[in-house]
């Protein structure tokens, strides 16, 4: 095992930005995310994990991305660009952000967020600024052909680029001309959308190192079929001669899914990867490591061995275990992320070459509790059977039912053996034991969900896998901070050996 791979022994909390509060409808990188931040610090904790930031697409999932390389538009902070004089503070409050405090109105956001930064784009000066000119040249690999996909995004009334002229859908040189000309005032807006992103998401980072927190930061395996990504690597992606996929991702039927998940994703050539000495990869992970402090790889067993469902195919009934690159990735990734660390996340089908690469590169594995706690007394997520302090145990993670949703479905002969295994007298004691519990392991990671703290049921649920329409949406009211006991959980903390 690689032992420098291994992450500091800490706490943390599972909170996605968007979940913060702000009075524009969504978490910002504003002054919620240093509060946040000085929170973290007070409490005990060393990790902030964060659900992957990238510009949301249809059904608002952020494991649906316009690109593996940009940042969320609705991050951006807008008092901070009040500050600066790019708004007015009645250009801001007059729009309508949505009334629940507690939860994400995406449309409304969509229909107001865009208008207002191009009145920003058009008061700033940017251009002029070096950051900018150094920006564009550390960004060059993916900044522009993204920033020109989104300009025709909007040119084609926000329809996926498969369906957009022929021309320019399979990239003509003379298309490309053409359009880089027609649209050259509004590439130069996301353009300057990336930059405001970046320029405030460094700011947060550097707060939060200098408070000791590290970032963890969620990146999903697969790309969005609609995304600048596909769009301009096809020769990466299992596409036909009419860039129509060949091949998708997913999973296949298990006890929990008769029809597995047919996630939709297109698979990589990994082949034609290969021979360009993974190039994008490279460049993917030299950029998420500029973001994050450690990168959690989402469905990392797909690198040893991923499933490939036939297009015709409308469930995962009919797919297949294909190869994938293993160890040639891996080790592009560690020759790319310098001082970041990664979380292989390993839950599914861990056939043994996943378990061999996982300990040849030394990246920390998952625990879920709530997996264990309906188990056997020998099911490997209970904390009793971990077998190595080089993992992160989670509570439950973005896609599982809040701690307090999870025990409101068990039986009481359920609860009395839960009772009996966290040793407390009455089942509402129960979220907090299983907490201790996390933070009492060996792993060396300990990340709870923000809601779990807050013993919120399911109407605070995350994400319900395999749905569209009702997920994403749960935020942080400014009052709930006073629910948590801040200098219990430092206690905690300084008690399991999780701070210095």
């Amino acid at each position: 095992m690689t032992e420098n791979n291994s992450l500091k022994r800490g706490a943390g909390v599972l909170m996605p930005v968007s979940a913060l509060p702000s009075p524009y409808g969504i978490g910002t990188l504003g002054e919620e995310s240093y509060k946040f931040i000085e929170f973290l610090k007070k409490s005990g904790f060393t990790y902030w994990q964060v659900l992957p930031v990238g510009p949301t697409s249809f059904g608002d999932s952020p494991y649906q991305s316009f690109s593996a390389f940009a940042g969320n538009p609705y991050f951006i902070d807008l008092d901070i660009l009040i500050e600066e004089e790019l708004l007015t503070k009645e250009e801001v409050s007059s729009a309508d952000w949505g009334k629940k405090e507690e939860e994400i109105n995406y449309a409304k956001i969509y229909n107001v967020r865009f208008k207002i930064l191009k009145k920003a784009f058009n008061k700033s000066r940017h251009k002029e600024s070096n950051e900018y000119s150094k920006f564009l040249k550390e960004n060059e690999f993916w900044l522009h052909d993204y920033s020109l996909y989104m300009a025709l995004k909007n040119h084609f009334e926000n329809k996926e680029w498969q369906l957009w002229d022929k021309d320019i859908a399979f990239r003509k040189k003379e298309a490309i001309e053409k359009y880089e000309k027609q649209l050259s005032e509004e590439i130069d807006f996301w353009k300057f959308v990336q930059y405001k992103f970046k320029e405030q998401w460094n700011k947060v980072k550097r707060y939060a190192a200098d408070n000791g927190i590290s970032i963890i930061g969620d990146i999903p395996l697969y790309v969005a079929m609609d995304s600048s990504d596909v769009w301009v690597n096809g020769d990466l992606f299992e596409l036909d001669e009419r860039k129509k996929p060949i091949h998708v991702a997913g999973v296949p039927p298990d006890m929990f899914s008769a029809e597995g998940q047919r996630w939709g994703n297109p698979l990589y050539r990994w082949d034609v990867m290969e021979k360009q000495d993974f190039k994008w990869w490279r460049e993917r992970m030299k950029s998420l490591a500029a973001l994050y402090d450690v990168i959690r790889v989402d469905h990392f067993i797909g690198v040893v061995n991923y499933y490939s469902i036939p297009v015709s195919c409308s469930t995962a009934v009919e797919g297949k275990w294909e190869t994938g690159p293993g160890k040639k990735l891996t080790d592009v990734f560690m020759e790319s992320i310098g001082d970041a660390r990664i979380i292989a996340e390993d839950l599914g089908v861990l056939t043994p070459p996943v378990k061999k690469l996982i300990k040849e590169t030394g990246f920390a594995g998952i625990k879920v509790l709530e997996f264990g706690l309906d188990g056997p007394a020998d099911n490997e997520y209970l904390p009793h059977n971990f077998k190595t302090s080089n993992i992160a145990v989670y509570t439950g993670t973005h896609d599982n039912e809040t701690l307090v949703g999870f025990l409101q479905k068990k039986s009481w002969k359920e609860l009395e053996k839960l009772l009996e295994y966290f040793q407390v007298t009455d089942f509402r004691l129960l979220p907090d034991a299983i907490i201790r519990a996390a933070y009492a392991s060996v792993a060396d990671a300990a990340i709870i969900q923000m809601q779990d703290f807050l013993k919120l049921d399911n109407s605070a649920r995350m994400n319900f896998p395999s749905t569209v329409g009702d997920n994403w949406k749960w935020r942080l009211k400014k009052e709930q901070y006073q629910e948590i006991d801040c200098k219990k959980l430092y206690d905690l903390a300084c008690l399991y050996a999780r701070v210095k």
